[in-house]
C-alpha cells in the first residue's frame, strides 16, 4: 500500500493502483470484491425528514426558454391580435403612401361569387366608411370586362388630379347606364369586382387583395345566391371570366390573399408582395 492511494484506507489486498507515467499520481483500480468506502457524512432518517419545521430542499432550477426562441417572424398580414385582422389591415392601408393623387386605391379581386362585395364592405367599415366602387356598375351585358376606358376617364383621371370622381352606374335590368354618382377622392378608396387588379389598373394601386376561393367553389356559391333566374347569365359568365384571367391574371400579383374563416378572414402574404414594395418605391 502507498500513501497516495485515493481509496485509503482500503486494505492492501484490494488496492491495485497504477502510477500514471511521469507523475506522482495514482489511478485506483480496485478489485470487484473490494469493499466500498463508507460515506462519513450522516444520513438523515425518514423520521427526521418528516420532522416539523424542516424545509424541503430547493427544487433544481429549470432553464426557462424565452417566448421568442425559435419563433418564426411573420408578415403583418399573417398576424392577428386583439384588434383583429381587418383593423390591422385598415391601419396598414392608411399608413401606405398615396398611389393615385391623394388616394390610396385598393383593389379587391377574385372569382365571381368569392365574397368580394361582402369583404369590401367590412373593410370599408374598418376604414371608417371608405368609399367603395363596385365594378359591376361600370360593366354591361355587352362589355363584361371591357370597362377599363370608363374606369380611367370617370374615376382614375379625376383622382389623379385630386378631384371627386363621377361615374354612371349600369342598370342591369334596364340594360342602360344611369345618372352620374359622386365618388370622393378619400384617403382610401376600394374598388371591388372581377378584374379589379388587371394589368391596366395595377400601376395605380396601393394594394391588391385577392379573395382566395377556387373558381368552381365561388361559381357554385354565386349560382346559389342568384337563383335559377340567373342561370343563363352564369352560363355565359363562367367562360368569359375564364378567358379574362387566362389572358390577364390577377392572383400572381396579389399583395394579400384573403381566405374565409369561421369568424374573421385570414390574411396571408400574396405572391405579388414584392410588386407592392417596388410600386411603393417608384412612387416614393
Amino acid at each position: 500500500m502507498h500513501d497516495k492511494c485515493p481509496l485509503w484506507p482500503v486494505p492492501q489486498p484490494f488496492c491495485q493502483c497504477s502510477r500514471l507515467p511521469g507523475t506522482d499520481q495514482y489511478w485506483p483500480e480496485p478489485l470487484a470484491s473490494a469493499p466500498r468506502r463508507a460515506d462519513p457524512r450522516p444520513r438523515p432518517t425518514r423520521a427526521a425528514a418528516r420532522a416539523p419545521g424542516r424545509t424541503a430542499p430547493p427544487a433544481p432550477s429549470r432553464r426557462i426558454r424565452p417566448p421568442y426562441a425559435g419563433a418564426v417572424r411573420q408578415d403583418p398580414a399573417h398576424q392577428s391580435g386583439p384588434a383583429g385582422p381587418l383593423p390591422r389591415l385598415a391601419a396598414e392601408l392608411r399608413a401606405a403612401p398615396p398611389s393615385l393623387g391623394p388616394v390610396r386605391l385598393v383593389a379587391v379581386d377574385g372569382h365571381a361569387g368569392s365574397g368580394k362585395t361582402t369583404f369590401a364592405g367590412r373593410l370599408a367599415e374598418a376604414l371608417g366608411g371608405a368609399p367603395v366602387l363596385h365594378l359591376d356598375d361600370l360593366a354591361s351585358h355587352e362589355e363584361l370586362f371591357a370597362w377599363t376606358a370608363r374606369l380611367r376617364t370617370q374615376v382614375l383621371a379625376p383622382f389623379s388630379r385630386g378631384e371627386e370622381a363621377r361615374y354612371r352606374p349600369y342598370d342591369w335590368r334596364r340594360r342602360a347606364f344611369g345618372p352620374a354618382r359622386p365618388l370622393p377622392a378619400a384617403p382610401v378608396v376600394l374598388i371591388e369586382g372581377v378584374g379589379a387588379g388587371r394589368r391596366a389598373v395595377r400601376p395605380v394601386l396601393a394594394r391588391l387583395l385577392w379573395m382566395d376561393v377556387p373558381a368552381l367553389t365561388a361559381h357554385l356559391r354565386g349560382e346559389r345566391r342568384d337563383g335559377p333566374e340567373q342561370a343563363a347569365f352564369w352560363r355565359g359568365w363562367v367562360p368569359a371570366e375564364r378567358r379574362h384571367f387566362a389572358s390577364d391574371p390577377s392572383r400572381p400579383f396579389a399583395d394579400t390573399l384573403v381566405r374565409h374563416g369561421a369568424a374573421e378572414p385570414a390574411l396571408l402574404s400574396g405572391p405579388g408582395r414584392g410588386h407592392l414594395d417596388r410600386r411603393a418605391g417608384d412612387r416614393g
